[in-house]
């Protein structure tokens, strides 16, 4: 249970905390580091999966910990932002609901022994996620460049394609015949 790939995963979780206390301090300084500590977080999704594979290491643990990992430290994040005001609310609830529901029809899903997995727009949608937070998170000019209009921008992509992906799986879900009266 406790191999290489979810010992990585752990690490993910435990970086969480130490961005959301860097953040809550709001400083240059502490930014920064926050970034930093996000961007070896985030890192360490690719880090587990790669290892895993590879490895075989795959374990029922870390298919549950890893897509958990990756909602909690996005999630954390972007919850953050809205306490500092460095993004609108209804931006966080709509990425937030989303990920709780798809994670629900997941559930679903495999309580009928089916695994709906990651497809290609849920993974760009993390991707551009994690894009979209470093310079949000980087939050002051940088070498006379403001990273917060880039990042706003970004975000309000990977917003839309939340909300694109969390349809498409939901249009998978049913089109596999679940959710229908049986």
């Amino acid at each position: 249970m406790f191999n290489l790939a979810n010992k990585i995963t752990l690490l993910r979780m435990l970086l969480v905390p130490i961005v959301v206390v860097l953040l809550y301090y709001e400083g240059r300084i502490t930014c920064l580091v926050a970034t930093a500590a996000f961007i070896v977080a985030s890192l360490t999704d690719w880090a587990d999966g790669y290892i895993a594979r590879r490895e075989n290491m795959v374990t029922s643990f870390g298919k549950f910990l890893d897509p958990l990992a990756d909602k909690v430290l996005i999630c954390s994040v972007l919850i953050m932002f809205v306490e500092l005001n460095w993004i609108p609310a209804w931006v966080a609830i709509v990425i937030v609901c989303r990920e709780l529901f798809i994670t629900g029809l997941r559930a679903i899903a495999i309580d009928e022994g089916i695994v709906l997995a990651a497809d290609k727009f849920g993974k760009a949608k993390t991707v551009l996620q994690i894009v979209a937070i470093v310079p949000l998170m980087v939050h002051y000019p940088l070498l006379g460049f403001d990273p917060q209009p880039l990042g706003k921008i970004l975000l309000y992509i990977a917003l839309a394609l939340a909300v694109f992906s969390g349809f498409n799986y939901t249009y998978g879900f049913y089109r596999n015949g679940f959710g229908r009266q049986r």
